[in-house]
């Protein structure tokens, strides 16, 4: 009859043993899985360090002019030459909180990544960049600051609500005057414009516009 309680005490140490060495494995399975792709564990952590679940409650309503833009959006896209021809093409366009709450990140690609693939592009009409908006309390206003690494461009504007409007003004590489801007806003679509003016100082040409829409959650 002994020989039961040493038959249990046998069988449950080979389980836990067992467990154990599962345990083992798996951990070291893990470790050398993020120790033999480092860049994707560096990204992960970027990401989680960098988005926000929301606005900060340093933000009024008032002060946030950008909300209303996180998401993603598709957009149809004109650039127009001087002559006033126009390039047409598409693009798509994301939006979220970043650095808790305090700032605006977007991406914006045009063409889209569905018609990018391995083809080379013309760097003309190739955008992959991203814009950095941060509220400025003391100045009352948003700062903006655009890179695109395709061409090397970078603007640096001020935005504010205009009426129904958001107004993003700055100086471009030539030194003349621009600004862009968030026109016929509703939830689901909007246009954005880019214009810079002429030599005359009155007359504001119209470079770039894009039609975008709201994406449906998928």
């Amino acid at each position: 009859m002994n020989r039961y309680p040493k038959v249990y005490t046998f069988t449950g140490a080979v389980i836990l043993f067992a467990a154990l060495t599962m345990t083992s494995i798996s951990r070291k399975e893990s470790i050398a899985k993020n120790m033999s792709n480092p860049h994707e564990q560096a990204h992960s952590s970027l990401l989680q360090v960098l988005e926000a679940p929301e606005r900060s409650n340093e933000l009024t309503d008032r002060e946030d002019i950008y909300g209303w833009l996180i998401g993603g959006w598709e957009a149809t896209v004109f650039d127009y030459a001087a002559d006033g021809t126009a390039q047409e093409s598409s693009g798509e366009w994301h939006f979220g909180w970043v650095l808790e709450g305090r700032a605006i990140q977007d991406v914006w690609i045009a063409p889209p990544r569905s018609q990018r693939g391995d083809k080379t592009l013309s760097k003309q009409y190739n955008r992959y960049g991203t814009s950095l908006r941060v509220y400025d309390r003391e100045f009352a206003a948003w700062r903006v600051t655009w890179f695109n690494p395709v061409t090397g461009a970078r603007n640096d504007l001020v935005g504010r609500r205009q009426g129904a409007d958001i107004v993003q003004e700055g100086i471009g590489p030539d030194g003349r005057k621009i600004r862009w801007l968030f026109t016929d806003i509703t939830p689901t679509s909007f246009i954005w414009r880019g214009e810079s003016l002429e030599s005359d100082g009155k007359t504001w040409r119209l470079e770039a516009e894009f039609r975008a829409r709201r994406m449906k959650n998928k």
